[in-house]
């Protein structure tokens, strides 16, 4: 509903301005953080006491994905479009009701306006990023910081366009829920035999080592202190992280040529570098190999987080007979 509202906003703040006697030279928001009307982040403001600078948005715009370097994402600033950039002055106290409100208030008045009618957006995305586990080097993605920049943005005011080169509408920060990394039961591996896979889950993700070098699993005990390692790739022995969503995961969904549809996969994280170690034990006909993944960053477009210096996946338990 607030969506709307917003986007009902922008339509009534392009009617019925009153100039008064108040002439604006320059706009200055360089100490206020950049503010979101609701989740769909298509509606960022500004406040200051009597001012307000918004910066209107087409859904899904703000990408959660680091930009490479000197290659910020664009879009073009037109005043009758959803990318669209509106500066008020008003008559008195200015408040967030007024810019996302169902129904805005009649007052404060709007005295001056300017619209920002060309020019482009452009938008540099950063990670965010936990520091370093003392415990095992491990770190989580927490969010992501989208910097904003106006670029030869043509702002159509009471007494004439004014054309600004440059100007930093500044950071706006989404914070998320770090991937979640904890088994149902830690110790207890699964193993796809004949897909060679082994995997561990909870009941939103999974990890996988796939396509794993089948020596790594030999029934032959290990020495102590001498597991078995293999070196993490893209074709032999990587590792895959998936989140999912709908249904909780649960066992049956692995092991099949296709994968079921529910849960649907949400996001997909690939290993790169890094190595497995197993260290194999046998009892009687019990068999146990124990399966450690060594220095693993995981990688989703330009993100990556490190899993850890010593993640274990679990023990895959079966019988010789």
């Amino acid at each position: 509903m607030k969506k709307y509202a917003c986007l009902l906003l922008f339509a009534l703040l392009l009617n019925g301005c009153d100039d008064g006697d108040l002439t604006v030279d320059s706009i200055d928001f360089d100490k206020v953080t950049a503010t979101s009307c609701d989740t769909t982040n298509t509606l960022l403001y500004k406040l200051k006491d009597r001012e307000s600078l918004l910066l209107q948005l087409a859904p899904n715009s703000l990408i959660n994905n680091p930009t490479p370097e000197g290659l910020p994402v664009t879009y073009d600033i037109k005043d009758d479009s959803q990318y669209r950039v509106v500066y008020r002055a008003y008559d008195g106290t200015v408040g967030v009701p007024n810019i996302c409100g169902i129904i805005p208030p009649k007052t404060p008045n709007v005295i001056e306006e300017w619209l920002g009618t060309g020019g482009k957006i452009e938008i540099t995305t950063t990670q965010i990023t936990s520091a370093p586990s003392e415990v095992d080097g491990s770190t989580r993605v927490t969010g992501y910081n989208h910097n904003i920049v106006f670029k030869n943005i043509t702002f159509s005011k009471p007494s004439g366009p004014q054309v600004e080169q440059e100007y930093i509408f500044g950071d706006y920060k989404i914070t998320i829920t770090p991937t979640p990394l904890t088994f149902a039961k830690p110790e207890e591996a699964g193993e796809c035999p004949l897909l060679n896979q082994v995997y561990n889950y909870n009941a939103a993700f999974y990890i996988m080592l796939q396509n794993f070098d089948q020596s790594l699993f030999k029934n032959e005990a290990t020495p102590a202190g001498q597991p078995r390692i293999g070196t993490i790739s893209a074709t032999q022995n990587n590792v895959v992280y998936r989140t999912l969503t709908g249904v909780a995961l649960n066992k049956d969904y692995f092991c099949q040529a296709i994968a079921p549809t529910n849960p649907a996969v949400k996001e997909t994280w690939n290993g790169s570098s890094g190595t497995v170690e197993v260290t194999t034990q046998i009892a009687g006909t019990i068999v146990q190999h124990t399966i450690v993944i060594k220095n693993v960053t995981l990688v989703k477009g330009n993100s990556s987080f490190k899993l850890g210096n010593n993640f274990a996946l679990g023990t895959v338990t079966k019988s010789t007979n």
